[in-house]
């Protein structure tokens, strides 16, 4: 099943399966730890609990259900997760046809219902348990992480300016009378020495 805009392009894809033989309290926790993941993310979730790597959380029917490793009530359902895993290939070969990238395909909406059961006369061999699946994908976009360096850069100043500052040291004579002069980064002294014929500088 696909749904398509105004424009007559598809933008989700669609898939459903109805009247499964499998538990419908199973398929309710199943389609919430799937729900708003990707499809790529979902079918690895599946394929470990198929292969009893990885358990469902179970947060809503959790009576009498036992704790698993790294969560607290969770179970193994093979032949739930078994339906889901083909109902998400369904979708992804729906989206394909529309044109679609499998690879950037997110779960939008997933649902599981209890499916009638034909009420007919005699004795019945139990209480059978069908579920209807329903789901919905669509194309998310993937952002462009651009990064910038925002350090700051180091200057060296003797590169920058090759004439390297010279700093004024002031020098004065203790024994002489004498005035330092500065000039271009350079100390000049000029003293005075006080004689009988006269002065000289």
């Amino acid at each position: 099943m696909i749904k398509k805009d105004n424009s007559g392009v598809g933008h989700l894809a669609k898939a459903s399966s109805h009247s499964l033989p499998i538990s419908t309290k199973h398929s309710i926790e199943i389609s919430r730890n799937l729900r708003y993941k990707s499809t790529s993310e979902a079918k690895k979730i599946l394929e470990q609990t198929i292969s009893l790597k990885k358990a469902i959380p179970f947060r809503r029917f959790n009576k009498d259900v036992g704790h698993k490793k790294g969560m607290m009530s969770g179970r193994y359902p093979i032949k739930a997760a078994s339906a889901f895993l083909k109902l998400i290939l369904s979708v992804e070969a729906n989206a394909q046809d529309i044109g679609l990238n499998v690879e950037n395909l997110k779960i939008s909406k997933i649902l599981a219902n209890k499916a009638s059961s034909p009420a007919t006369g005699g004795r019945t061999k139990g209480i059978s348990k069908k579920s209807n699946l329903q789901i919905e994908v669509v194309e998310f976009k993937v952002k462009k992480v651009i990064k910038r360096q925002t350090g700051k850069k180091v200057v060296d100043k003797k590169a920058e300016d090759p004439k390297v500052k010279v700093e004024a040291k002031k020098e004065t004579i203790p024994s002489n009378e004498g005035k330092s002069v500065i000039k271009d980064g350079v100390t000049k002294v000029e003293t005075t020495i006080k004689n009988e014929g006269g002065v000289k500088k």
